[in-house]
């Protein structure tokens, strides 16, 4: 995660932090609506793509917030057994 986290910096991040929070989080609304059309599809190859780009536009909004995904997940996950409860 955190390899990819830094591809994604280091390749569109300057662009990305010009753009800003919001209109990145518009970016990412629209890629999760198109998972969720891939997901109505039998095209198992389109709907792997959409799920990479859910993550890559996720992981710019982690950069452009100065969040390490890894460190997030590994606290909120793996830390004292993980959360309680549902997720």
């Amino acid at each position: 995660i955190k390899e990819f986290q830094q591809h994604i910096q280091e390749r569109y991040g300057q662009r990305d932090a010009e753009r800003g929070v919001w209109p990145t989080f518009g970016w990412f609304m629209e890629e999760v609506g198109e998972l969720a059309s891939a997901m109505h599809d039998d095209d198992e190859k389109n709907k792997a793509a959409e799920f990479a780009d859910v993550f890559a536009w996720l992981c710019t909004l982690a950069n452009i917030n100065g969040v390490d995904l890894q460190q997030a997940i590994q606290e909120k996950y793996f830390k004292d057994g993980g959360p309680k409860g549902h997720k």
